[in-house]
């Protein structure tokens, strides 16, 4: 695909993710299920998907059955599990597609397991526990007496527990020890009875750095796999990279006298004749409609001026006076020596990076790059 038919696109670099899910598996030293939900954070479900196959990965994690299955008809053969709600009518395409499903309650394990037998077929289920996250899930101390039950579903197979770190991207707080002492006095109860099914796993990415007691059979990493930090108390070790950038293209360059408002609401006056440019991106796009915002151009940094609009924001370009119209222009990622991070954006922002780059709209054409010689 040749960027230069876009004026705006998204690069993706498949060489970063899998780089990066290798480091994963030398620092964890167990089996990774890359987590590709919402459109593998923004970076293309399907892409992303093939990449974490060519990795090594035997697991994806989807929030939602019809992410699977736009996986498999992608023709990735890796085991999936959906993390949430499927409809039970559609238990049936799980089954068919070979998608494990999670189970949290026992209304819900009775809809699947009827609708399996209906189906004719064995639907493997990972049991979710709510080990101190307020969301979905049983609570450890039912685990054992819910297990039994559902070893006794005709329908269904317990491939897997589970649960999920309220807190892992805060490493120094005792929260996460908690939740793994609460989790693991289930698994020892299993454990005993020969109960304890074949994966068991609880660490997302910034449990998978900072918490190695709670790696059990495997563990789960999202933003870690796209080469951004869980948080700021909690950052990637060296050598992980980011795979997504913004790109948009310089579509005109003008002289503004000065006083000369810019932009919706004129939140803008030039103070100066002023040289602007204009980009063509919005927030149509993903590139938020605040303030203060920022892009590289030539590898300098350019100020955003005023309001950015739904398909076009404007650039001070007085300290770049080469630039020309058609220069490419970055909104988050490298230029040179000059990069804007997924962790600058969120703090600009006022948001996380997870936001920031599962919020990049549709529109943007997913261009992928594979830098694999950086690996």
């Amino acid at each position: 695909m040749d960027k230069a038919e876009y004026t705006t696109w998204l690069e993706i670099d498949l060489g970063a993710i899998r780089n990066n899910l290798r480091q994963l598996q030398q620092i964890t030293k167990k089996p990774v299920m890359a987590v590709v939900k919402a459109n593998g954070y923004g970076h293309g479900i399907v892409e992303v998907s093939k990449a974490a196959q060519e990795a090594g990965v035997g697991w994806l994690g989807v929030a939602r059955i019809d992410e699977a299955l736009a996986i498999r008809r992608g023709g990735v053969q890796c085991r999936i599990l959906v993390f949430g709600y499927t409809p039970p009518e559609r238990i049936p395409e799980a089954i068919e597609n070979g998608i494990s499903q999670s189970v949290y309650d026992p209304q819900i394990a009775e809809a699947y397991a009827g609708q399996a037998r209906r189906a004719g077929g064995v639907l493997p289920v990972h049991v979710k526990f709510d080990s101190g996250m307020g969301r979905l899930g049983l609570f450890p101390e039912q685990g054992v007496d819910f297990v039994k039950w559902l070893n006794r579903q005709e329908g269904l197979q317990v491939q897997g527990i589970f649960t999920h770190f309220a807190r892992a991207d805060e490493p120094l707080l005792s929260t996460t020890d908690w939740q793994i002492g609460r989790f693991q006095g289930m698994i020892d109860e299993l454990q005993a009875l020969q109960l304890r099914p074949q994966w068991v796993h609880a660490c997302n990415s910034a449990g998978s750095l900072y918490f190695p007691q709670g790696y059990f059979d495997m563990v789960r990493s999202g933003i870690a796999v796209y080469g951004i930090d869980p948080s700021p108390e909690a950052p990637l070790p060296a050598g992980f990279r980011p795979a997504m950038s913004l790109k948009t293209t310089l579509v005109s360059i003008k002289e503004l006298p000065a006083g000369y408002g810019v932009g919706y609401n004129h939140h803008y006056f030039t103070q100066k004749t002023e040289r602007v440019g204009v980009l063509s991106v919005g927030y149509a796009d993903g590139f938020r409609r605040r303030l203060g915002a920022e892009a590289i151009l030539r590898g300098n940094r350019v100020p955003v001026l005023g309001t950015v609009c739904m398909d076009q924001c404007m650039v001070q370009i007085d300290s770049v006076p080469d630039a020309a119209v058609g220069d490419e222009v970055v909104l988050l990622g490298s230029q040179g020596a000059v990069s804007i991070s997924a962790e600058d954006l969120g703090r600009e922002w006022n948001t996380s990076p997870y936001e920031v780059v599962c919020g990049m709209s549709a529109r943007p054409e997913r261009i992928y790059v594979d830098h694999s010689s950086r690996e």
